[in-house]
């Protein structure tokens, strides 16, 4: 198969954000100024972005300027092509930002975290002090250093020890990290803050958060817009996590047959929220659909009739009748409060039009009073449509793995939002560079049918060349929805790049491909060599249920980081569950970017065994490489799939591992208990 020339950037974090079809496009704009007049200058980038198609309707020219302005001294300094990206992405989000997320309803979650000019919103930042005020207060570790002042620095001063972070995603989505495993002392030492840092970043990308461009020094660092991103994406996270017909089957009211109900499925939930605001005006009366949450929400009328319809009882008719629009919104935040409504911004963020913090604020409302009946049919019908409990779990896992790689598209449902090609061509980009004839790509929205086809056509002929299974498999089968090939084809994916990314590890593979008896074979000799008993046949070997053999093999690559008194002895399923759960930290907590469930270890799930323990042998790899090899990073920029992330342990972090791989570290139990504690289970059974 013939390649296809790329644009190289130098930092794979800004890479990420890309396609090559779009970086070549950025490219060529870029190039054909720095031609004209020998270099490009702070100066030139409003016409270039101002031709951009994606913000010629977003910007004019000189608003581009005027916001250059604002925040660079000198107009004409030199701007290399990365640091012109870096604006790009900036202008990314602020057009975003200004569509309330219609054309891209998770742009949010992609381009929050990134910013060239390193502003953040305070109004944004008052809001998410008051909710960890709100939902951390009683915590017994944090509540010593709560409640914050939302005018101070207080956030990202405590964010600096990762506790903070690592609570906040227990509470978005509980029981995602052992709190056992976090670091809970009042003076961290530089190896405890990295873990969980390491712990929060892995953990984050485990319920949906992109994290590509953030490492664990960003944190410990507390780099403001950094932190505030990550904040924001984890309690969007928690806002929106109610907006499925798995968790609010009176959803299905929003649709009048099965098409709508498939439709509703697939829709992210910014977007399904929107349509339940719009079901909900059309009943009030309000004529004026609502299409995004930020300009279309400036006046305050949409709330008006929305808090209207669903609480009556505390309507007060002033609201309609009041000419000023900063006016009417405190009226209507006034209503929400006597609803019970947390306050998630002031009148001046909706008469702003803040995107973020109305998003939120709706989703409270939602939250608090959705207003849905409950018709038994209906729902019933919508319980059946849902997937059943295993496709559900394999499709989580792949959506956030998919997310995980830095592709453009932010993948909310993964059986709908591959139909049509274009994701799966970004995620073969990541895992096989140069691989995508982007020519003959469409991107969408797609209109016409056999464009899609086009799109999964091409999926397909690149796969056979990867030489994945694909025996009488056409890209129609993918633009029907096919969810059992979906599975299978993703699976084969992530399975690809997790073999490449071993194969990469030059001190191992020696350039060699590696096979799944490869890390089977390696894990037992990992144990083994550790002076461990345990051995497993293969990835489906029963006796994996109990989790005995993981936290082995974790105490083999770095003794440290298992506390031997925490682990039962797996005799039944409430002590597998909990060795489970806290084998799943443990391996974040270490370094291994993981998207397992309990649930896949207790049942020894043979694929998600296999992620498990590649993981876990690259990160082993990665460190016997950068221990061999100082100036090695070929490992550490690789492109993750389920293993240490590029972002959790970048080129510039190995310094770190340098440093504290020497310290005393005080830990809770020696390697010697961890001998003791396996030769008693040993001898019990």
């Amino acid at each position: 198969m013939s390649g296809y020339a790329g644009v190289v950037v130098s930092d794979p974090s800004l890479q990420s954000h890309f396609t090559q079809v779009e970086l070549r496009s950025i490219k060529s704009k870029y190039t054909s100024v720095k031609n004209n007049n020998g270099k490009v200058t702070i100066g030139d980038l409003p016409s270039i972005l101002a031709k951009l198609k994606a913000f010629s309707q977003s910007f004019k020219e000189e608003e581009i300027r005027g916001v250059l302005t604002e925040s660079v001294a000198d107009m004409n300094q030199e701007i290399d092509f990365e640091d012109f990206l870096k604006v790009h992405i900036n202008f990314q989000a602020r057009a975003a930002a200004q569509l309330g997320g219609s054309k891209d309803s998770s742009a949010f979650l992609k381009v929050s975290t990134t910013t060239l000019l390193h502003t953040i919103s305070q109004s944004e930042k008052g809001c998410y002090v008051h909710h960890i005020n709100s939902y951390l207060g009683d915590d017994p570790f944090l509540k010593q250093f709560l409640p914050m002042d939302p005018n101070s620095d207080d956030i990202f001063n405590l964010a600096k020890d990762g506790v903070l972070l690592c609570k906040l995603i227990n509470v978005a989505v509980p029981g995602t990290i052992d709190e056992r495993t976090i670091n809970t002392k009042r003076v961290l030492n530089p190896w405890e803050r990295n873990e969980n840092h390491t712990l929060c970043l892995n953990s984050a990308k485990a319920i949906g958060c992109t994290v590509v461009n953030i490492g664990p020094h960003d944190l410990v660092e507390g780099r403001p817009h950094l932190v505030l991103g990550l904040i924001s994406q984890i309690i969007k996270i928690q806002l929106l996590a109610d907006l499925n017909l798995r968790k609010t089957p009176q959803l299905v009211e929003l649709a009048d047959d099965a098409n709508d109900i498939e439709e509703l499925m697939g829709l992210s939930p910014e977007k399904v929220l929107l349509k339940w605001m719009n079901f909900h005006l059309q009943r009030s009366g309000y004529e004026k659909p609502i299409t995004n949450f930020s300009s279309d929400l400036k006046d305050a009328k949409a709330y008006t009739y929305l808090l209207n319809v669903l609480a009556p009882e505390h309507c007060d008719p002033a609201t309609l009748d009041a000419k000023d629009p900063t006016e009417r919104a405190n009226l209507v935040l006034d209503h929400a409060e006597r609803m019970g409504c947390k306050r998630y911004l002031d009148s001046r963020d909706i008469v702003e039009g803040s995107s973020n913090l109305n998003l939120a604020f709706i989703a409270q409302i939602f939250k608090m009073r959705n207003g849905l009946s409950i018709d038994g049919k209906k729902v019933a019908f919508a319980e059946m449509m849902t997937d059943d409990v295993q496709t559900s779990r394999e499709g989580r896992c792949f959506r956030f793995w998919m997310n995980s790689l830095g592709i453009s598209t932010y993948v909310n449902n993964v059986f709908e939002d591959v139909r049509n090609g274009w994701v799966l061509l970004e995620v073969l980009d990541k895992i096989s560079p140069g691989s995508v004839n982007w020519k003959h790509a469409t991107k969408p929205p797609i209109k016409m049918p056999f464009r899609k086809v086009e799109n999964c056509n091409q999926v397909v002929k690149i796969g056979k060349e990867l030489k994945f299974s694909l025996v009488n498999v056409a890209g129609n089968d993918i633009v029907q929805g096919n969810k059992k090939l979906i599975l299978a084809l993703l699976w084969q994916l992530m399975r690809s790049n997790m073999l490449q990314l071993l194969k990469n590890l030059r001190s191992y593979s020696h350039g060699k491909e590696i096979s799944d008896a490869d890390i089977l074979n390696w894990a037992n000799y990992k144990v083994k060599s550790s002076g461990r008993k345990s051995r497993i046949e293969s990835f489906k070997d029963k006796s994996l249920s109990n989790g005995l053999f993981f936290l082995e093999l974790l105490s083999a690559v770095e003794p440290r980081v298992v506390n031997w008194n925490l682990v039962t002895k797996g005799d039944n399923d409430d002590e597998k569950r909990l060795n489970a759960i806290y084998i799943i930290s443990v391996a974040r907590k270490l370094g291994c970017s993981v998207f397992v469930l309990p649930e896949d270890i207790m049942e020894v799930n043979q694929k998600m065994i296999l992620t498990l323990i590649a993981s876990i042998m690259y990160w082993c790899l990665q460190q016997e490489d950068l221990e061999s090899s100082p100036s090695h990073s070929e490992s550490a920029t690789v492109t993750d799939i389920s293993s240490t992330a590029p972002s959790v342990q970048s080129e510039d972090e190995s310094s770190i591992y340098g440093e504290i791989s020497s310290l005393n570290i005080d830990d809770a139990a020696s390697d010697s208990t961890a001998s003791s504690v396996i030769d008693n289970i040993e001898d019990d059974q």
